[in-house]
Parts: structure tokens; sequence; C-alpha cells
């Protein structure tokens, strides 16, 4: 007899990565690993950013911002998945799961619009310089990150609700290690189609303009560069656009390879692997990219822990 739909199913299972037993230890102890240095890297950017004054710039503050969002986005899968790891389970609440959904959406999409707003941070130090603190002042740089909040948590909220409204089995299996909506969308009992418009729409909308807006700000800046005549300019913009545009190559290209290929394939748990890009290692990455290509960066982090050796 078929499991009767329920709208208030109390938890559905997650598949996660793997199913077998002896793999359990290793993706624990890896991702734990990933976890601890996403966390511990990201920390190192806003400390150093917040205890160094040459780096009190726009530039620097949206950085410190999207290492405390990458924090908070990794944080909304991974420790749920450890803990299920750890007791051999793979339960997740209704309400977990939706408050997963929730953050995952909006702290996914608040990276999209920051990439998009140290773009154009870029775009105006290179081709406006004069007027650069008169335009990126910190009002005007404090809005644009609440407006990047408010809209994604507006949209977060707008799938959470829809979700409400679908029935699901009980015991529904989500292929994945976390509650990942166009997952929940394919498993449900009910009719999808009004989710699904919504959930184009605004991944069509919402993506279309953050990335129009990097475009439309490399292509100038690119530009610009080509009029330098002095070379030691050109290599000072490369330096601090260097860092950003490896950011937004590996974001961008590991989101949009997994849901390509799942577009063309059936979603599967190898899928759920590729996905790990974007949701785990491009979050530990960034710090290691910021720092290692951006000298102000990497000498505020040399400062800050000799400071701490020394306090020691």
């Amino acid at each position: 007899m078929a499991p009767e739909n329920h709208t208030d199913i109390s938890e559905f299972l997650l598949l996660g990565l793997s199913e077998d037993p002896e793999l359990q230890p290793l993706i624990y102890g890896l991702f734990l690993a990933m976890y601890l240095v996403t966390v511990l890297g990201n920390l190192l950017i806003i400390l150093a950013v917040s205890s160094d004054t040459h780096l009190h710039t726009p530039m620097y503050f949206f950085l410190s911002i999207l290492s405390i969002v990458d924090i908070c986005f990794i944080s909304t899968t991974i420790p749920k998945m450890l803990v299920n790891i750890n007791t051999h389970s793979k339960d997740i609440s209704y309400m977990g799961c939706l408050t997963q959904v929730y953050f995952f959406m909006m702290f996914g999409g608040l990276d999209n619009f920051l990439l998009t707003v140290m773009a154009y941070d870029r775009f105006v130090a290179i081709c406006h310089p004069l007027h650069y603190t008169v335009i990126m002042n910190p009002r005007l740089c404090a809005l644009l990150v609440l407006m990047s909040w408010f809209i994604m948590s507006l949209d977060a909220l707008v799938h959470v609700l829809l979700i409400l409204r679908l029935t699901f089995s009980l015991e529904t299996e989500i292929p994945h290690f976390f509650c990942d909506l166009a997952q929940m969308l394919q498993v449900a009992h009910s009719d999808t189609f009004i989710n699904n418009i919504c959930l184009y729409l605004l991944v069509v909308l919402l993506g279309m303009f953050p990335v129009t807006g990097i475009l439309y700000s490399y292509s100038k800046i690119v530009s610009s560069l080509m009029r330098m005549s002095s070379t030691s300019a050109k290599n000072k913009a490369f330096s601090t656009c260097g860092s950003h545009l490896s950011v937004v190559l590996l974001f961008y290209g590991t989101g949009l390879g997994v849901y390509l290929s799942s577009a063309v394939t059936p979603f599967s748990q190898s899928s759920a692997i590729a996905s790990v890009m974007y949701t785990v290692v491009t979050p530990m990455l960034n710090p290691f990219i910021y720092s290692l290509r951006n000298k102000d960066v990497k000498g505020a982090l040399e400062r800050l822990l000799s400071t701490a050796a020394s306090c020691l």
C-alpha cells in the first residue's frame, strides 16, 4: 500500500553523498575539515579588515560582508550533515528542511549580489577614480548591502511560503545532503506548477541582473585599462580586480556547471557530489584567493598573526 500524502509531515530523509557505511567516517572527516577551514579562513579575513585601518575602504568592507555570508552559507548545510553522519541518521525535520531552504536561498543569493556590488566598486575605482570617495560613500555601501539582504530575504520567503502549500508522502527521501529547493519540488505529491514558474522566473530575474552588472562593469574596466599608458597603473588595477574576478569565475562556473548538468541528466548522488563545489569548496577557497592574490590583505593578515603571536 502506498504511503498516504500528508501536509503535516514531520520529517524528510536526506540520502547524503553516499549510503556506503565504510565511506561515512571519510566523508565526516573531510567535510569537518573543510568546514573548519572555511570558518577560520573567513574569520581571519573579517579580523584583518576590521583591525587594519588601511583596509577601511568600500572594497574591503564588501569583502568582510562576503566572508560573513560565506560562513553563514556553509553553516546552513554542513553542520546538519555532520550531525546526521555522527548519529547514523538521515532525518531532518519538516521545519528544519524549510529553514535550510530559506537560508540557503538567501545566503546563496547574497553571494551573487555581493559579487555584483564588488564589481561595481572596482568599476567606479578604475573608471572614475577622482569621484570614487564621493560615489562609494559609507551610506551607499551600507544601502547596497541592506538592499541585497532585503531582496534575497523576500525571495527566499516567497519560495518557503509556496512550499507550505505542497503535500509530501511519509518518509520522503531527498537525494542530497541538504534540503535543495529543486529536489523538494521533484519529490512533492501535489501540483508544483506555480512553484516551478516562480522558481524559474526569480532565478532568471535575480540571476540576469547581477550577471549583466558584472559583465558591464568588467567591460568598462577592460576598456579603461586599454587606454592607460602607465604599466604600473595597469598592474595595480589588474591586482585589485584579479582576486574578485577569480571568485566570480569560481562561483558562477561551479554553480552553472552543476545546474546545467542536472538539467541534461536526472539529479543523482553524483550531481549532489558535484554541488559540493559551489556549496562548500567555493566558500572555503575565497579567503585563500583574496589573501594570496591581494597584497593589502596578505600584509594585514601577517600583521594580525604576528600581533597574536606576540600576545601568546
